[in-house]
């Protein structure tokens, strides 16, 4: 549990199997979304805890949604595969965020925060089961060879897409100025210093800010 996010936000489990939730920055929860997860299933809580880490054996195979109570509104869900996909959650998407895939889930055993929402990217373990040994997956990327003369040309092809995408995507100081404040001001709501209130209010404001200088 970091800054605002759960890494992995995609896990699979065999049944039986304790997973560790452990904070790595904040105060945060690792709470389940009573209607998205399996029939029989209990629905697990840490409430708030803001040193240490939290344990939950998952006993019934099927997919579980969880969030922290503080976060939930700014994505800070996950979601962990219990033998095979099946429940509630598999019925529509997760109210708050996003979550992979549980085809992606259960293909890679491990999805890391950050992938796109069928898992592709880098993936990682940050929850450990019980017995102190990692859940970790990954993938072997694959080159494709040619000529010399082909990849110098694609090389330069690259490099001159890459100046223009810049060159595109340019901001204003003021839009730097502002992406700096919204992420001192979610710094600021992480750490416990301003209350959710305060914190949509303050983003209201600062959107508010882009859409003047837009028009």
């Amino acid at each position: 549990m970091g800054n605002n996010y759960f890494d992995p936000i995609g896990l699979r489990v065999d049944p039986g199997t304790t997973v560790q939730f452990e904070l790595a920055a904040g105060a945060h929860s690792a709470t389940a979304y009573a209607d998205r997860i399996p029939e029989g299933a209990s629905a697990f809580d840490s409430g708030m805890i803001s040193d240490g880490s939290f344990e939950y054996t998952f006993e019934t195979p099927g997919t579980y949604d969880y969030y922290c109570i503080p976060h939930k509104s700014i994505g800070m869900v996950g979601r962990i595969v219990v033998g095979s996909p099946g429940g509630p959650a598999e019925e529509d998407s997760i109210p708050d965020g996003e979550v992979p895939s549980s085809e992606a889930i259960v293909d890679q055993g491990t999805v890391a925060y950050g992938s796109s929402s069928d898992g592709s990217g880098n993936t990682g373990g940050g929850m450990i089961g019980r017995g102190g040994s990692g859940m970790m997956s990954g993938r072997n990327g694959g080159g494709v060879g040619g000529l010399p003369a082909v990849g110098c040309v694609l090389g330069m092809l690259g490099v001159l897409g890459g100046g223009l995408y810049w060159l595109g995507n340019q901001k204003s100081p003021q839009s730097t100025t502002d992406d700096s404040a919204r992420k001192t001001l979610q710094n600021r709501y992480a750490r416990g210093e301003i209350d959710e209130e305060e914190y949509r209010r303050r983003r209201e404001r600062l959107d508010a800010t882009d859409e003047d200088i837009s028009n």
